[in-house]
């Protein structure tokens, strides 16, 4: 599903604040397909102007100053695991992205939170900015943000692989497309921009190969958004 255009606006109109590379705002991205819902697309660069992100004019709409936002049915939503469950809650068009079985819906939030409260937060931009301001050799900046960003998703890459092995069908979850998918792959993208040997982890290698052809997952690719470099 690709993003409404601007004549499409109206005041029901959905609008996300993203950044194509951006890992979190693509699991919104994947979410978003997945339940057939046409949105505005509004970039924030991460990078332009010292990152649009900490602008006053967007803070207001997200103090933590970070993406994605999200701005439907009147709302501002922010932070993007509580974004997709909204979306769950209040869209039944699409696939369900929660089981109705609670011990499945567990399990989809544990794998999901591995990714998103365990691995990702460790190797986003700002923990990466701070690592690169302890040197000063712009190629020793480079060296040690990958090494970073290399052992810290490797290191929680382990612990999902483990998991997966007991919960893994097609999908993270059996053989539906939920929540967990929608974390997976854009951290697998992290983990091969960032050099990881992907061949230690196979299950999630071989879902991530699954979800890669699903038309949702192609809509949401960085590659395809409109801030794509």
């Amino acid at each position: 599903m690709q993003p409404a255009t601007k004549k499409q606006k109206t005041s029901s109109t959905v609008t996300l604040y993203s950044y194509w590379r951006s890992s979190c705002s693509w699991r919104v991205r994947i979410a978003l397909a997945m339940k057939e819902i046409q949105y505005d697309y509004v970039a924030v660069h991460l990078l332009n102007n010292g990152g649009e992100q900490l602008a006053e004019n967007y803070a207001t709409k997200n103090p933590s100053r970070e993406l994605p936002t999200l701005e439907i049915d009147g709302l501002c939503l922010a932070q993007s695991v509580p974004i997709i469950e909204y979306l769950e809650e209040t869209r039944s068009n699409g696939p369900h992205l929660l089981p109705s079985d609670p011990a499945q819906r567990a399990v989809v939030r544990r794998v999901s939170e591995i990714i998103a409260s365990g691995i990702q937060p460790v190797q986003n931009l700002r923990v990466l900015k701070y690592v690169m301001a302890k040197h000063e050799e712009p190629a020793e900046k480079t060296t040690q943000k990958l090494a970073w960003g290399k052992h810290w998703i490797t290191d929680g890459f382990v612990a999902l692989e483990a998991v997966l092995a007991d919960t893994a069908g097609t999908c993270c979850v059996g053989d539906e497309v939920t929540m967990a998918d929608c974390c997976l792959v854009p951290q697998v993208y992290n983990a091969n921009r960032f050099g990881c040997d992907m061949t230690k982890f196979p299950i999630i290698t071989k879902i991530n190969e699954h979800l890669c052809q699903l038309s949702a997952f192609i809509a949401a690719h960085p590659s395809k958004q409109p801030d794509a470099q």
